[in-house]
């Protein structure tokens, strides 16, 4: 692909791919980065199309030239379907459902489930073991580092994530039987919440053992660490669990209002497509705003850092390391 490419003539660019278009100091910076990176449309792509992209960067990044018939514009098209696929530290092609920009469609799909059929334990327990196993993929798929990660462990973190998300969700439904029917709307989120801080840490365990990659700001690798892979970590688990608010709180708040009014008294099935409906609206907007809230790369002290990590960076008169905290 990359041979077929031919270029503009002229002197090299100054444009640098291998950082966001936006200013990544600011929320509004990382909100415009995410709504393109999370853009739904993205999972579309064809897998030429996605070669494409990469052929695109890849040649750029050598070449410093923009190939012929393209402008910046068009380059930072191709730059940010490249990386709504493709891992930042692997380098993989991230399978379809784990990638960010799937989060909004499936989600929808997802959420709608598990708040609007939550009264059944056979319910509960199905609409629960799909959110998981989703989780799970995408866990998996943006974590941060590029060591391997067993199948015997991946395994057991899926198994101990459903496990933690089920004893909730089935625990809080039998408390809550007797009290204002809003309790029981809400029993999904708080389910949702506490499987978050189990799926992402279990999913993500390898790094937690060998630690993930840190560097200088010039992106020297230092080595890795496991206490900034436990700050990535707990950055990602407070993002997805504000990612999910929106959606499984507003919808349901808003339902039990609309069901109170008597919407839905004529019409009593529509309340599964108004609720869905609402669903799709909040995650479209909250998945690229909660994933803006901490910079994708992010910085830690060398005092934080393990005693030979920060003999290291003294050594390289650095006072701030840098890594991929993963989505």
């Amino acid at each position: 692909m990359t041979e077929l490419l031919g270029y503009n003539t002229g002197s090299k660019m100054s444009i640098d791919i291998d950082k966001p278009r936006y200013d990544q100091n600011t929320y509004m910076g990382r909100a415009k980065h995410f709504l393109l990176l999370t853009n739904p449309l993205n999972t579309l792509a064809s897998d030429a199309q996605l070669d494409e992209a990469k052929a695109v960067v890849d040649a750029f990044r050598k070449t410093r030239q923009l190939p012929s018939g393209y402008d910046e514009d068009k380059l930072w098209k191709m730059k940010y379907l490249y990386d709504s696929a493709f891992h930042p530290d692997t380098g993989e092609k991230m399978v379809v459902i784990g990638r960010m920009a799937a989060q909004a469609p499936m989600n929808t799909i997802i959420t709608g489930g598990l708040i609007c059929f939550y009264k059944t334990t056979a319910a509960t327990v199905f609409w629960q073991w799909i959110n998981q196993t989703f989780n799970a993929v995408v866990n998996y798929t943006n974590r941060s580092g590029d060591a391997p990660i067993s199948k015997t462990q991946l395994l057991a973190s899926y198994c101990c994530a459903c496990g933690g998300a089920l004893s909730t969700a089935l625990y809080l439904n039998s408390r809550v039987k007797n009290m204002n029917p809003v309790y029981a709307r809400l029993v999904p989120f708080a389910a949702v919440c506490g499987a978050n801080f189990i799926n992402i840490p279990m999913m993500r365990s390898n790094e937690l053992k060998i630690g993930t990659p840190v560097s200088t700001i010039d992106g020297e690798r230092i080595g890795d660490s496991k206490r900034a892979a436990a700050v990535g970590i707990s950055l990602v688990c407070i993002s997805r669990v504000l990612m999910a608010l929106p959606g499984m709180i507003i919808t349901p708040l808003i339902t039990n209002a609309a069901t109170k009014a008597g919407w839905f008294r004529r019409f009593p099935r529509a309340v599964v497509p108004f609720q869905v409906s609402l669903v799709g609206a909040c995650v479209t907007f909250a998945t690229p705003f909660a994933c803006a809230l901490f910079p994708q790369t992010a910085a830690l002290p060398t005092a934080w850092l393990e005693p030979e990590l920060r003999e290291k960076a003294k050594e390289k008169k650095v006072d701030h390391v840098y890594f991929n905290k993963g989505l």
